[in-house]
């Protein structure tokens, strides 16, 4: 019989998350948008309770996809075109759209790629770093354009309905900004934060060696 470990800090981080997206389908702006947008939180909470809590994971991926969850549920709320922040940094940079979205296709690619980062790291699947570096490029990228064919997918299906949802503003070239800024946060994960996950990785290491990390 498999222990459950005891309840810690991570598991009231995800109550937390779980609270704010319960309370989210309370008013949300359209809320088909909402289910669109938080169905991935969801699952994630579902599988954090019957499997992921058992899971190591560096902070930095746990925070990371914390803070990817936070970034759908706002666009859930408002719709992407709306969320306030986005609407603030529109009239203050004199932008032509509300720009939320590219957040939330930058975070589409900065917490996945962490994740995968770690977990082909933690099960030796790739050894060589340039291979990594590509490798959790390229997944990153198939997940954007998977996601984009999804949209095409619903709007198909869905029509009208469904314009809230994706969000393009009446860029033409929105699928391909999408698909840009979720490189882009990819990359900013494998140069920026790989160097702290791998420090981190190093000092659990050296922890459950019994050896005090430097």
């Amino acid at each position: 019989m498999t222990v459950q470990p005891a309840l810690g800090f991570r598991d009231g981080v995800v109550f937390l998350l779980t609270a704010f997206l319960v309370g989210s389908a309370l008013d949300p702006q359209d809320f088909l948008t909402w289910v669109l947008e938080v169905f991935w939180v969801a699952g994630a909470i579902v599988l954090w309770a019957v499997w992921l809590r058992r899971v190591r994971c560096t902070r930095i991926v746990f925070w990371a996809l914390i803070l990817h969850s936070v970034v759908l549920i706002v666009g859930g709320i408002y719709t992407y075109s709306l969320v306030p922040a986005g609407a603030w940094m529109q009239e203050l940079l004199a932008r032509p759209r509300n720009d939320y979205d590219r957040l939330g296709h930058f975070m589409q690619g900065l917490a996945p790629a962490l994740l995968w980062r770690e977990v082909f790291l933690r099960n030796a699947i790739v050894r060589g770093r340039g291979w990594l570096f590509v490798i959790v490029n390229g997944m990153c990228l198939a997940f954007a354009a998977a996601f984009e064919l999804l949209e095409f997918a619903v709007a198909m299906i869905l029509g009208e309905a469904s314009w809230a949802y994706l969000g393009s503003q009446g860029d033409i070239w929105d699928a391909q900004w999408d698909m840009l800024f979720c490189v882009i946060g990819a990359n900013a994960a494998l140069l920026a934060l790989g160097p702290v996950q791998d420090r981190e990785m190093r000092g659990e290491a050296a922890r459950s060696a019994g050896v005090t990390p430097p």
